[in-house]
């Protein structure tokens, strides 16, 4: 009677620590997409897999500093990134795992750093929204160096402070130089360029009618429009393949220091899975980067946007000089 008793003791102290073991599957994400955005994914993917994520919301470029400040002691299990300049900044600084080659291998090796440390897992055109009742096509500037001459004076509308602003002005470096980028800085804040917190604002500003134009990604027009369709926004894409026309990734990395690598492993592998494909291309209006997900109707192809030829992994090596450059034209 005595053994079976601690038999029994036994088997539910195993039983304890193996429910103790499920409950503890768990992960930290720093996230610089917005919560409207992922967090429908995030509670997807947590309902799933049972694996509970704790998210810090904040932006992409304050976020990788804040990993590069914590280091190895960093809760973060995994950067969901909104731009390969901040993903590179962290992935530089050794702080990402390179990633399993099954993952890597999913998307196109354009979409993803070169040495495996992080994946691309949606595609963002830069585009500029404007104003259809007050601008024709055929009047938008063929580049984005176009926005910088008088007759667009105070007409336009950038977010200086955005990640994404930053790693467009990132590639301009590494396409046009940096004296030519800090001279079309220099004339963008002569030019009294508007400046905006983010894309969604100056979307917002094009169909409130505050300004005639701005410089985005492309799906914050489109989000708009799925809910007002009368929005006066239109998007128009660069026929030239300057940093104006750039599609850069959204991506994600495992942080070397994560207590949860398993967890991080599989919701990266969640992102890229059909059904958050899916979502990227239905609900967020971005590109699909896994092939054979369809992306939006209304968007033209990726592979026919004339983007330039750039290693989208050599963004954060010049992103300290593109945030200073913004900084000294007095956009900041």
């Amino acid at each position: 009677m005595k053994r079976i008793v601690v038999l029994i003791a036994g088997l539910a102290m195993i039983a304890a620590a193996c429910s103790a073991g499920a409950a503890d599957r768990s992960m930290t994400l720093y996230s610089g997409r917005s919560e409207d955005l992922v967090q429908p994914l995030i509670d997807a993917f947590t309902k799933e897999t049972g694996i509970s994520v704790t998210v810090k919301y904040a932006g992409s470029t304050d976020l990788a500093t804040t990993i590069l400040e914590e280091g190895d002691a960093s809760p973060a299990d995994v950067f969901f990134g909104q731009d390969p300049a901040s993903l590179g900044t962290v992935a530089l600084s050794g702080l990402f795992d390179v990633l399993p080659s099954d993952i890597i291998d999913s998307v196109p090796a354009r979409f993803s750093d070169d040495e495996g440390r992080w994946v691309g897992t949606s595609g963002r055109a830069r585009v500029a929204v404007y104003d259809s009742t007050l601008v024709a096509p055929n009047e938008m500037p063929t580049t984005e160096d176009g926005f910088g001459s008088s007759e667009w004076n105070g007409r336009v509308g950038i977010a200086p402070s955005n990640g994404s602003f930053l790693a467009f002005v990132a590639a301009k470096i590494l396409i046009d130089g940096e004296a030519k980028t800090r001279t079309w800085l220099e004339a963008m804040a002569a030019n009294d360029a508007q400046k905006y917190p983010n894309n969604s604002a100056i979307v917002a500003a094009v169909n409130a009618g505050e300004i005639e134009a701005g410089l985005v990604n492309h799906y914050y027009l489109l989000r708009a429009l799925a809910e007002n369709p009368d929005d006066v926004g239109a998007n128009f894409f660069f026929p030239a393949p300057t940093a104006g026309s750039l599609v850069m990734p959204a991506g994600a990395g495992v942080l070397s220091s994560s207590d949860h690598k398993d967890e991080a492993i599989e919701f990266i592998k969640w992102l890229l899975t059909a059904e958050s494909q899916t979502y990227f291309a239905q609900e967020t209006f971005e590109y699909p980067l896994v092939p054979g997900i369809p992306a939006s109707a209304v968007l033209p192809a990726i592979d026919s946007i004339p983007t330039p030829d750039l290693n989208l992994s050599d963004l954060a090596t010049v992103l300290d000089l593109a945030t200073d450059l913004v900084a000294k034209a007095g956009l900041l």
